[in-house]
């Protein structure tokens, strides 16, 4: 370990005292406002290169970053916690002037926190929450429950209980649907659900949807990691053993699309989406290529899209406030509780996106490619 770093955490206790008398964060550290910005190294901890979401998110942190002159400290973690950890400690270690972490489990990451706030080093959430530590100085992110709400409201537009409008559809009950949750140590994850189920619940509670398998809490719908392969093999699961009467799915509530594809995996090989037995209607969220492909097919109903430059754009601008030592524009300074500490936000919008969306929300926008959309791949 570098001497740095051993002088943090013999510090840690002392600066936690000081800490609770004045209530700052990481972000009262040593004044960075006259460096210039090729003096300064942000890190950026990022969850995993298995999402291109998360790609995604790297590269636009990063260049930037980078296009206003700072060294960029980018790392990915592979979904791995310890290795989350350890290149989270090696940026402190190395002199890092802002941390923007995505964590992989929002509560792992609280004595590399407490080495930040000894080092002086402000850090900045990046999407999802870290919890359970008062050294979390900004969080950015998109309206989450907001998020779930449009979830639950595409499944219902997509069974045509509801209109695009918000009116009421022609379709009638009842309906069989199945609830697919994110991974339980992200915070985010219990955002989603609720705004998905408070849209849902009115439609459950009279019938008109029937959860089947009767699994509804976040505990049994939960995706350990967001793991495709881990939703695919769940999917198959339910059709067994809640389906096997000769009853179909009607729609699936999902929070990802990565889980999304999973369950349609699923779904296909269990026969569905040939001849009369038509695919349920499946939800998403991140606007992945393949998956905005399968909604242009036809086969996936809609995604939530959370245009990441948008969440670069306002991370970056939350690094170069701490550095020039002023606050962040917060839009919200009240929901995000982390169990110790309302941490101060700024939350984007979302859009949901059908598949007479895709052109005007994704490829006028610059963010995918007509060329992409069709091939369902990302240009290299």
């Amino acid at each position: 370990m570098g001497r740095k770093f051993l002088v943090a955490l013999g510090g840690a206790m002392l600066t936690l005292s000081m800490a609770a008398c004045s209530g700052g964060g990481a972000g009262s550290g040593d004044d960075k406002s006259s460096a210039k910005p090729g003096d300064l190294t942000i890190g950026v901890s990022m969850p995993t290169q298995t999402s291109e979401r998360w790609i995604a998110d790297g590269n636009a942190v990063k260049s930037k970053l980078e296009g206003k002159g700072y060294k960029v400290d980018l790392q990915y973690a592979g979904d791995d916690i310890p290795t989350q950890s350890q290149q989270v400690d090696q940026m402190i270690t190395q002199g890092a002037d802002v941390l923007i972490i995505a964590a992989i489990d929002g509560t792992a990451l609280s004595s590399q926190l407490q080495a930040a706030a000894s080092a002086k080093i402000p850090v900045i959430s990046y999407d999802r929450l870290i919890r359970g530590s008062k050294d979390v100085d900004f969080y950015v992110s998109f309206d989450n429950y907001k998020v779930g709400v449009a979830q639950g409201t595409a499944l219902l537009v997509g069974l045509g209980l509801l209109n695009k409008d918000g009116s009421k559809g022609t379709a009638k009950g009842p309906l069989n649907v199945e609830l697919f949750a994110g991974s339980l140590d992200d915070n985010n994850t219990q955002f989603f659900f609720n705004g998905a189920m408070d849209t849902l619940k009115p439609f459950v509670d009279d019938g008109t949807l029937v959860v089947k398998s009767k699994q509804t809490t976040p505990e049994q719908v939960a995706t350990l990691r967001w793991q495709q392969e881990t939703a695919q093999k769940r999917m198959e699961n339910l059709l067994t053993s809640s389906y096997n009467d000769g009853s179909k799915v009607d729609g699936v509530l999902s929070p990802y699309d990565g889980i999304s594809r999973g369950i349609i995996t699923a779904l296909q090989n269990a026969g569905y989406g040939t001849g009369a037995k038509k695919l349920p209607v499946v939800t998403g969220q991140d606007a992945e290529i393949a998956s905005i492909k399968l909604i242009n097919d036809g086969v996936q109903s809609s995604t939530v899209f959370k245009d990441t430059r948008l969440l670069a754009d306002q991370a970056v601008n939350a690094a170069e406030a701490f550095l020039q030592k002023k606050e962040p524009e917060a839009n919200d300074t009240k929901t995000y509780n982390n169990g110790v500490k309302v941490v101060p936000s700024y939350l984007l919008p979302i859009v949901t996106v059908y598949k007479d969306d895709i052109k005007t929300a994704l490829i006028d926008s610059g963010y995918w490619t007509a060329e992409e959309v069709a091939a369902g791949q990302a240009k290299k």
